[in-house]
């Protein structure tokens, strides 16, 4: 079992954060439990600079400011792997993001060992060793935590920290290290945002089926079901679901006889917010109706032109042995689609950005769209 201090009180955390401001390199990770709530819960933070492996538990001290400010110190290069989740209870815990960011999950794709790597198969490719996954589905909200919990996260931290060197000498033998400090900072974009209710409906499943006096149904459904997503700490689904919200938007009940119809929204669903909903589609603005969904990919043309500029990335990616999915994945390809058949208005799309820009600029503007 690996060594490590546990951190449970201010002071400790205090001397502790005092000793990683020394540090040019600090690996971090979390732990985290999210099944019914909106937000991670946060049960577990570890953080590892070479030489004190520490698992801090946020349950326990009362303050953890000191080490959120470690984040956004411009000294210290914060290694995470596939941190996405991790930005997320950055964001909810410590109202903050870090800079200098390096995740290990981008680094190995670019430097050529495979794309979407996890942390295990990571850890035996580069180091021959193979850990124990056991506890990844564990509950670390729970206390005391059990002696196998507290040895997968500490060796979540110290075997990052140990091959860190063969990804840095790979990417600096290719010219590649600031491509993941360029995709470190884009993922922390955004992060500290407030969700805007106003906007809700547009990530609603199948909402672009819907005309638009349904789609002000949805909108209204939508904003309300946020905020009391956010209010209650519920998962938007176990708020209303997303076909629920389409269903209602379709039908829109005026009473308790007319609501109970309508199948898709769930019986417990009805009794605990039916009166709710009946009195916010009464109250619905028909005078301001958004606009229908323009749907790209149900434009004529557009499996072509996908088609095209998926293999024009597609050969981009296999001439400069970068995963397609990070050089040009679907996601980045529609938007860079969006912004052609816009006229080319607006900010420019992430294919054109960054390093991306001087991988696959050249051929993309050559494609006829």
């Amino acid at each position: 079992m690996l060594a490590f201090q546990y951190i449970d009180d201010d002071a400790s955390l205090a001397a502790l954060v005092a000793q990683y401001r020394e540090t040019k390199l600090l690996v971090i990770d979390t732990e985290f439990v999210r099944t019914r709530t909106y937000y991670a819960r946060l049960g577990l933070i570890q953080a590892y600079d070479g030489k004190t492996l520490a698992l801090i538990d946020p349950l326990a001290v009362s303050n953890l400011s000191l080490f959120w400010s470690l984040l956004t110190d411009d000294n210290i290069i914060k290694l995470l792997h596939s941190c996405s989740e991790d930005l997320e209870v950055f964001a909810k815990n410590g109202d903050c993001q870090p800079n200098r960011l390096f995740d290990s999950q981008i680094a190995a794709g670019l430097c050529g060992m495979g794309y979407g790597m996890g942390y295990a198969k990571l850890v035996e490719h580069t180091l021959d060793i193979k850990l124990d996954k056991g506890e990844s589905r564990t509950d670390w909200l729970k206390r005391p935590l059990s002696e196998a919990q507290l040895n997968y996260a500490a060796n979540d931290v110290y075997y990052l920290y140990e091959l860190y060197p063969q990804l840095v000498e790979k990417l600096e033998s290719q010219g590649r290290l600031d491509w993941v400090y360029e995709d470190g900072e884009r993922m922390t974009l955004g992060r500290l945002d407030t969700p805007d209710p106003e906007v809700a409906y547009l990530k609603v499943k199948n909402a672009f089926q819907l005309l638009p006096r349904q789609l002000a149904v949805l909108k209204a459904l939508a904003n309300w079901r946020l905020k009391r997503a956010i209010a209650k700490d519920l998962a938007l689904g176990f708020v209303v679901k997303d076909h629920a919200l389409i269903a209602l938007a379709k039908k829109m009940p005026k009473s308790s006889n007319e609501l109970y119809k309508i199948m898709e929204v769930t019986e417990q669903e009805k009794r605990i917010h039916g009166k709710e909903i009946i009195k916010i589609i009464e109250n619905v603005n028909f005078d301001d109706l958004p606009k229908a969904l323009d749907v790209l990919a149900l434009k004529t043309g557009y499996k072509t032109a996908f088609k095209s500029i998926k293999q024009c990335i597609a050969e981009q990616a296999e001439a400069q042995d970068v995963p397609i999915e990070q050089l040009g994945s679907k996601k980045l390809i529609h938007e860079y689609l969006q912004w052609v058949w816009d006229g080319k208005k607006g900010d420019l799309p992430l294919v054109l950005n960054s390093w991306r820009k001087t991988v696959v600029s050249d051929a993309l503007n050559a494609l006829a769209l």
